[in-house]
């Protein structure tokens, strides 16, 4: 199937990802980790969550961790939208669509609508909340991989093709994409609304179920750092893939496992995707230079460890085509 053009005046005008709900099992040792190694800062904290963000964030939270009985899964992923209006706009739009509609009460967020997307992923979307001092040049606080921003989400869908269809029609822009050349299908594809490479990507696979959240950092230097500290720190089973070059966004990156088994990835160094009719960029599946500029593939774990929705079946993906795995 071909990419679907741009919806370039959807229903409603999303600005970009905004948070992640992600829940633990150990409230202490999670907020440890995201804050000792990763380097995110507490805002805020209670019995059953912390709440954090990264060093140019002036939003009160871009990650919320929740103690849960069900660890390992996600809550919930939050977007920003552009005024209050575009709420109401949105409740309008899904609930046409025959997605559950909802308003939820949420700390530090004004009104916001709690939906879902197609393939049943939980969605929220909010205009307002919470302001806070701006710290990104408090540099004492700065420690760990030194994250300035959450950047993006990626998620397995089993049917990627309607996956991107469906985020296309409000709003969402595909900037570069990978097709199984047989069934002329998608395999992944990435998708802004805030001008970089992505907000939401989309891998093939058994979903929906998290892939990733990832947040950017100022330099590939921070990214060794990060290694040097989690291997001095017990946590050398944690690294996952990389570092490396994307091919696909060009970025310098790294895969980590939280203690639950979220998976982060440290991220810099994509490039500008403003223009409104940027052409997407086309990827070969069996291009080694697709994963990795440099050729290294990825391992198998990449293609198939996932973190679930809470409350959402997965289904498996019926394409028969692979990438490149490591042996």
């Amino acid at each position: 199937m071909p990419v679907p053009a741009p919806n370039l005046y959807p229903d409603f005008n999303t600005i970009r990802l905004s948070h992640v709900c992600l829940n633990v099992s150990d409230l202490a040792a999670s907020k440890a980790f995201y804050t000792e190694i990763l380097g995110l800062q507490v805002t805020d904290e209670d019995d059953a969550h912390v709440y954090l963000r990264a060093m140019e964030e002036r939003g009160h939270h871009s990650v919320i961790l929740q103690q849960s009985d069900q660890p390992g899964t996600v809550e919930v992923m939050g977007f920003k939208t552009f005024d209050e209006d575009d709420l109401d706009r949105a409740e309008v739009y899904f609930r046409e669509k025959g997605c559950p509609t909802e308003w939820v009460q949420r700390a530090y967020q004004g009104r916001t609508l709690l939906t879902s997307d197609n393939m049943g992923i939980p969605l929220e979307f909010y205009h307002k909340m919470d302001r806070l001092a701006p710290i990104h040049q408090k540099y004492a606080l700065y420690r760990g991989v030194k994250p300035l921003r959450i950047d993006h989400f990626n998620c397995f869908s089993p049917d990627v093709d309607a996956s991107v269809a469906f985020y296309s029609d409000f709003g969402f822009r595909v900037t570069e994409y990978t097709e199984d050349e047989d069934s002329k299908r998608l395999w992944a594809a990435w998708m802004h609304r805030k001008g970089g490479v992505h907000d939401m990507a989309f891998t093939n696979g058994t979903g929906p179920r998290m892939h990733h959240v990832a947040f950017w950092v100022p330099t590939p230097l921070n990214i060794i750092d990060l290694l040097d500290l989690m291997a001095t720190t017990g946590h050398v089973k944690n690294i996952e893939r990389g570092p490396g070059r994307h091919g696909i966004s060009n970025a310098f990156f790294l895969y980590i496992l939280d203690p639950d088994g979220h998976r982060i990835e440290i991220y810099c160094s994509d490039y500008q995707t403003v223009d409104p009719d940027l052409e997407p960029i086309k990827w070969d599946l069996k291009d080694p230079q697709r994963q990795t500029l440099w050729g290294a593939p990825a391992p198998e774990s990449w293609f198939k460890h996932g973190t679930r929705f809470v409350g959402v079946a997965t289904k498996e993906s019926d394409i028969q085509a692979s990438p490149i795995i490591a042996p």
